[in-house]
């Protein structure tokens, strides 16, 4: 059934009763000690377990412990070890990290799979899971070939980390390159848990600290092109590499949709992909909704592959999405109107095609000004919807719209879905040898309500290789065939197709480095059609269910807030964005826990020089005996040649400051 306006059944009786170890040292090869909670069967000594490994760095202690007794526990009583394993140099876990995906970890990784495989209450087999990181590790983890890796389900993660991860798009500069890095920032700086660490808890900090550097500046921004740095962990330079079974799982609202169908199309080996109305979070979890039960569609998946369970997975449908129907956009959107529907095989053997061509030469070439502020409605890059209370999601296009350049269809005389890949076709001409486009495919309803469908970035000195750029031929026309984002969305009757072109959008992508005019002379519009069929709209999931969540007793309430305001005077348009997750205390380790993100973005609609960013985290853990708190920032400017990224941070133990270090990085820009 679906799970739509349901609350979670909380599941106290299991097949197995559970074991729930807090804390376990995983030794590797080099005599560092990584640090697990785990979940198993009470006689898993006796009667071995397959193992299931979520392997990040977000803190199994005071981090992801609001999710995972919920999630870890409901597999555990279905008779799975299932782990929780920090990342070396993050939680408890011994040594130092230094950047995400690193040789080290992924060694680390495959270490721990083998030293798993071995325990007395593991039977060998083991499976991974993770969301984002997690996700992405477990892609990369599964390309080394683990002899007891036997299938993975990757959430929100990508198979291509240059050309669609957090730090570019199309070539283009992320703002999440630093709104992402700010936060591991903060994250990786966080001590180890005495009642874990003991003693040395105090010295282990300082190392890490005192180790520790701002990436997204040190490492990410120096490198801003596709090259061997981000090759290395995308696992679509040879997709031959995984051979075990893949379920890759996503959300339309999350930055990672691309990557499910992609990896459908060329992984070799068993696969299943899915894709809901989500943001960046588990289906069980999913926002905006329907959410789903998740957990007992992994069990089917870990049942096939990991106990050779014969439940006829396999035999289903290869790729199930949530076909999207338009409704009032809304920052804040509960529920997305739509379907389920199945596809066999991804991709289609025989896809259909919708053509438009919207502008040709012979009317006339159409230019549009540079306006900086263009992005104002299109809300995060990737919403993370903290709390289900985040104002993230793209709201009614009409305001960019109004400063974009618009080509649209008439008015579609039947309804229409869509599932794939839209492509806009476009010859345009620019006045400046650097810059970007912005794509969005927006549909209009009869009372001309405005919704994103979905859109994509192209920095313009890109548009032959993310590897050997080149510089646009100043007032010159050039073709370029567009690839959009992955959509399943369905048009009805009435409804225009709009395509809007931009040369900003802010603050998805950080401006050019000088205002850019637009010329288009032809632009055309293809759109992968889909058939429907009778099985579409069916209730393919079951009601959500999860075992019983962490005790925790809310001090603060979260608070989520995101506000646009203009100064008339200046000219300056000002975003401020506050994700407040509030005080809460984890009851069953006495452990007091705050955090909160400040974001401040400026520019003015004149000039792409005039853009800054801020973004400030702070965050604290108490108990009786342990008071500590961090506050850390990332600030970020540019000239026409270099970007100049401020970090700060402060940390304090007791209210005593025991840390405080700054950076100032110039970094050359390169085509963006």
């Amino acid at each position: 059934m679906s799970a739509e306006n349901d609350s979670p059944e909380i599941v106290t009786a299991f097949p197995c009763a559970v074991r729930h170890i807090e804390h376990l040292w995983v030794p590797m090869p080099d005599g560092t000690r990584l640090s697990a909670r785990v979940w198993l069967p009470e006689d898993a000594e006796d009667n071995p377990v397959p193992a299931i490994l979520e392997y990040i760095p977000y803190r199994k202690r005071d981090g992801t412990r609001g999710r995972d007794d919920s999630m870890h526990g409901w597999w555990a009583g279905h008779g799975y070890a299932c782990i929780r394993l920090d990342i070396r140099g993050t939680g408890e876990s011994e040594g130092l990290i230094t950047d995400e995906y690193s040789r080290q970890e992924l060694q680390d990784g495959f270490d721990a799979i083998a030293w798993f495989a071995e325990q007395p209450w593991c039977s060998g087999a083991v499976g991974m899971t993770g969301i984002s990181w997690g996700g992405f590790n477990g892609l990369q983890v599964a390309a080394m070939r683990p002899a007891a890796l036997k299938a993975i389900i990757t959430h929100c993660s990508t198979d291509d980390r240059y050309a669609d991860d957090v730090h570019f798009m199309g070539g283009a500069l992320a703002l999440d390159n630093w709104f992402w890095g700010g936060a591991f920032f903060q994250f990786m700086a966080r001590p180890g848990d005495p009642e874990i660490q003991g003693e040395r808890w105090r010295e282990q900090w300082m190392k890490r600290l005192e180790a520790w550097e701002p990436v997204s500046s040190t490492i990410w921004l120096q490198h801003q092109r596709r090259d061997a740095y981000w090759k290395h962990g995308s696992v679509c330079e040879d997709y031959d590499d995984i051979e075990c079974a893949v379920f890759a799982v996503g959300g339309w609202e999350d930055g990672y949709s691309n990557a499910i169908p992609r990896m459908l199309g060329n992984l070799k080996g068993p696969r299943k992909g899915l894709v809901g109305p989500w943001g960046h979070k588990f289906p069980h979890l999913g926002i905006p909704g329907p959410a789903i039960g998740w957990l007992q569609e992994g069990l089917r998946w870990w049942d096939h592959w990991l106990k050779g369970v014969d439940n006829g997975l396999m035999d289903e449908p290869m790729y199930r999405v949530w076909m999207r129907e338009p409704s009032v956009p809304d920052s804040r959107l509960a529920t997305v109107q739509g379907k389920w529907i199945d596809e066999p095989v991804w991709p289609q053997p025989d896809p259909g095609e919708r053509h438009w061509v919207l502008w040709r030469s012979a009317n006339g070439a159409r230019t549009v000004k540079p306006r900086q502020t263009v992005g104002v409605t299109a809300g995060n890059w990737c919403p993370y919807q903290l709390g289900g209370a985040s104002p993230d999601l793209a709201i009614d296009q009409s305001e960019d719209d109004g400063r974009s350049l618009v080509f649209e269809t008439e008015p579609l005389q039947e309804r229409i879905e869509f599932l794939g890949q839209p492509v806009v076709r476009l010859n345009l001409s620019v006045d400046q040898p650097q810059g970007f486009v912005a794509v969005r495919l927006v549909d209009v309803a009869p009372d001309d309500t405005a919704a994103r469908v979905t859109y994509q970035v192209l920095n313009l000195t890109h548009r032959d290789d993310h590897e050997a750029i080149a510089d646009m031929p100043v007032n010159e026309p050039v073709d370029l065939a567009i690839r959009l984002n992955d959509m399943a969305w369905s048009f009805p009757a009435g409804h225009r197709i709009r395509v809007s072109l931009s040369t900003a959008y802010w603050p998805v992508i950080w401006p050019s480095r000088a205002p850019v005019i637009l010329t288009v002379h032809d632009c055309d519009l293809t759109l992968p059609e889909r058939t429907p069929r009778d099985s579409d709209g069916g209730e393919p999931f079951d009601r959500i269910a999860i075992a019983t969540p962490t005790p925790h007793t809310e001090l603060t309430p979260p608070n989520s807030e995101r506000t646009v305001t203009r100064d008339l005077a200046t000219g300056e348009w000002k975003t401020i964005q506050i994700e407040d997750n509030g005080v809460w205390r984890f009851d069953a380790i006495d452990l007091e826990c705050a955090e909160s993100i400040h974001v401040e973005y400026r520019i003015r609609d004149d000039d792409p020089l005039s853009a800054s960013a801020c973004w400030t985290y702070r965050s604290a853990r108490r108990r009786d005996g342990w008071d500590i708190a961090i506050e850390s920032s990332h600030a970020v400017r540019a000239s026409r040649d270099a970007f100049v990224v401020d970090v700060e941070i402060c940390a304090k133990d007791e209210g005593r400051e025991v840390y405080h270090r700054s950076w100032s990085h110039e970094v050359p820009r390169d085509g963006v």
